[in-house]
């Protein structure tokens, strides 16, 4: 029967071997696990070695950062910006009586292409104190501007027809409910700032009408 000697590792040679892997642990993490994986580099080795190039950044970071540090190019919106000017007097028919009976409650969903560097309206008819609700989304959610108002209907409108503000805002998605103030046409101004065409989904749910196409 043969037999083989194993050799057996002192106590003192055990930890001079664990300390040994330690050291060389916290080597590689100094030198290329930090600046590769969490793109640190404290001891500039990453850098030398290259390490730090394979570092790949945390994109929803890198957005969020962007974000915070980019202001926004909008002109403020001033009170003094809503609706006509004060030379353009209200006309007599907003003060009409509301009728006996509203508009019958419809639904519809348009889409309204607002072309690159232009502005353009999309107005639907309704009675007055007649209830909609309205709700419009840009598609990639870019944003644009929109001054919501309303008309008042007259027999013979002038040349400067007066409007009332109820929206002014830079956006890319609103919500809410319109409790009609006058008889006429209501409805949104879109206008794209940007390079490309915008598409906007706008939903209408409520007491109007359409206008024929």
């Amino acid at each position: 029967m043969t037999t083989h000697d194993q050799p057996v590792m002192s106590k003192k040679q055990l930890v001079k071997s664990i300390c040994i892997a330690l050291v060389i642990g916290a080597v590689v993490l100094i030198t290329a696990v930090l600046p590769a994986e969490y793109g640190m580099d404290p001891l500039g080795t990453g850098k030398l070695f290259g390490f730090n190039e394979l570092y790949i950044a945390d994109d929803s970071k890198i957005n969020k950062d962007a974000l915070q540090e980019v202001p926004l190019s909008f002109k403020k919106l001033k009170l003094e910006k809503l609706g006509s000017p004060t030379s353009v007097s209200k006309p007599l028919e907003a003060n009409n009586p509301p009728p006996v009976e509203q508009y019958i409650e419809q639904s519809d969903t348009i889409l309204v292409e607002v072309p690159a560097g232009k502005g353009i309206e999309y107005k639907f008819k309704a009675l007055k104190y007649g209830s909609v609700k309205y709700e419009w989304t840009t598609a990639n959610d870019k944003v644009v501007y929109i001054d919501f108002h309303g008309e008042v209907k007259q027999d013979n409108p002038p040349e400067n027809v007066f409007y009332e503000s109820y929206t002014l805002a830079y956006s890319n998605n609103m919500a809410g409910t319109l409790t009609v103030p006058f008889e006429g046409k209501h409805g949104w101004y879109f206008r794209n700032d940007t390079k490309k065409n915008i598409i906007v989904t706008l939903r209408l749910k409520g007491q109007y009408k359409l206008f024929d196409k």
